[in-house]
């Protein structure tokens, strides 16, 4: 059983990769899934506990830019004997822009979004508590690159 988060801007790619490669698999937890809950944090923790619980793998899609954000994920998985494993989608703000503005509907989100979480952005560590982390970069539109996160780049 394993917990899988998924730490990257809009527009990096996340979603894509996890419907290519994790929804067979795992349960997906994702507060844009929850537009309408006034405590997303609170109910996606709910989900991820119950799921683990059950014994049934999750994979947690999104931004998740902090340290302190991916703190909570780990614990949550921790605390249900998960394997936690990080996928780092190391993209340019330039590139998540021009994906974005690629996207239709409300799958396009506003660009200050982008740059906020930008400036929130850190990238993860290992030392943070995951088993394994993973950096992901798009080798051409819908493939992906996967390889060992030994010692990210801090941005």
């Amino acid at each position: 059983m394993e917990m899988i988060i998924l730490v990257g801007l809009p527009g990096s790619g996340k979603t894509t990769f996890r419907r290519q490669r994790l929804d067979a698999t795992h349960t997906v937890i994702s507060k844009d899934l929850m537009p309408n809950n006034r405590r997303p944090a609170r109910r996606q923790a709910q989900l991820i506990e119950q799921a683990l619980s059950a014994g049934r793998s999750v994979v947690v899609d999104n931004v998740n830019p902090t340290p302190e954000e991916r703190a909570e994920l780990i614990r949550c998985g921790r605390a249900q004997g998960a394997r936690v494993i990080g996928y780092w989608f190391e993209s340019s703000v330039a590139d998540c822009l021009r994906r974005n503005a690629a996207r239709e509907g409300k799958r396009r989100v506003p660009e200050v979004a982008i740059y906020s979480m930008a400036k929130l952005f850190r990238a993860p560590q290992r030392e943070e508590g995951f088993d394994e982390l993973c950096r992901v970069s798009i080798a051409a539109p819908g493939t992906f690159l996967v390889e060992p996160a030994e010692v990210p780049h801090d941005r």
